[in-house]
């Protein structure tokens, strides 16, 4: 009888190890998010993702990033491929802010919520946009550009993409600031976020522009870009970017750059994993979360 006995509590505590009968559940699987990036070929916009990642290992989200490669095709691509996997949410940095409409409405008819990350959506229902005031960014950089200026001067203004929100919002907070003063934008052309098209296009702008005493980049890429141009044509010119990336930053503590405009794209990555679960909970979350912005220089 007691060897039957042990051979029954043996059984019963073997059902127990092996989950048999009753046993607790496995642990269910976080949510799925995509994430949509204009290009990694950034450091701005790779800071941005490996904030969500991070943000998405705290939290047990899966995230699937794709690179769009700065092509509104693409983009679209893209958007359709996380529709068909399933994901929970998308999250979407635009390449074009009017281009963008159609991907955010083909995951409103898939019914998948879209949150946009630094550049908005012209159209299409966006239940939240995560992004730094570009408008406030920009008129930081123009002041920064009076004062060191004297209120007087020719100025030179390198757009990015042609309808993407933060060009357009960092341009127009820019030249709201100069217009009270006397300074002259004597050249404005776009180099599309680019480093490489930052520096053909100054190198262009050196040789029709006689007098320059200053150039704003709308990203530091751009910035860079011009600093190499302008470094061998030996002209003494300053130069204010937008981002802070680390490259940029290096170059205003050599005193090559004057300054930066500071964004925190890692948090602006975190806060849209962060709003992204809120959203997926069911919780309500606000329309724009604002990510401060702060003037690097030497």
């Amino acid at each position: 009888m007691k060897k039957i006995s042990v051979l029954i509590l043996v059984l019963i505590m073997a059902a127990g190890l092996f989950g048999c009968g009753g046993g607790e559940e496995p642990a269910a699987e976080g949510p799925t998010i995509g994430l949509v990036v204009s290009t990694l070929n950034n450091p701005f916009f790779v800071d941005l993702k490996d904030g969500a990642q991070s943000k998405a290992d705290e939290v047990g989200a899966t995230l699937i990033v794709l690179d769009s490669q700065d092509n509104a095709a693409t983009e679209l691509s893209n958007v359709e491929d996380l529709i068909t996997q399933g994901v929970d949410l998308i999250m979407i940095n635009p390449t074009d802010s009017d281009a963008v409409g159609t991907a955010v409405m083909a995951a409103n008819d898939a019914g998948i919520p879209v949150i946009t990350l630094d550049r908005s959506a012209n159209s299409g229902d966006v239940v939240s946009h995560i992004a730094s005031d570009n408008v406030a960014g920009g008129k930081m950089a123009g002041e920064f550009i009076i004062e060191a200026l004297g209120g007087t001067g020719n100025v030179v203004e390198l757009e990015g993409i042609p309808g993407a929100s933060a060009a357009r919002e960092r341009g127009q907070g820019f030249n709201e600031a100069i217009a009270e003063s006397s300074i002259t934008v004597v050249a404005r052309q776009t180099a599309n976020f680019d480093r490489a098209e930052g520096l053909s296009v100054m190198e262009n702008i050196l040789q029709a522009q006689p007098e320059i005493n200053a150039v704003f980049a709308h990203n530091d890429e751009m910035a860079l870009g011009a600093l190499e141009a302008i470094k061998a044509s030996g002209r003494d010119i300053m130069i204010v970017g937008f981002d802070a990336t680390a490259d940029a930053v290096a170059a205003v503590e050599a005193g090559e750059m004057a300054a930066t405009v500071q964004q925190l794209p890692k948090e602006i990555g975190s806060n849209g994993v962060a709003t992204a679960m809120m959203i997926i909970a069911g919780d309500s979350v606000d329309a724009y979360i604002p990510v401060e912005l702060a003037l690097v220089t030497k």
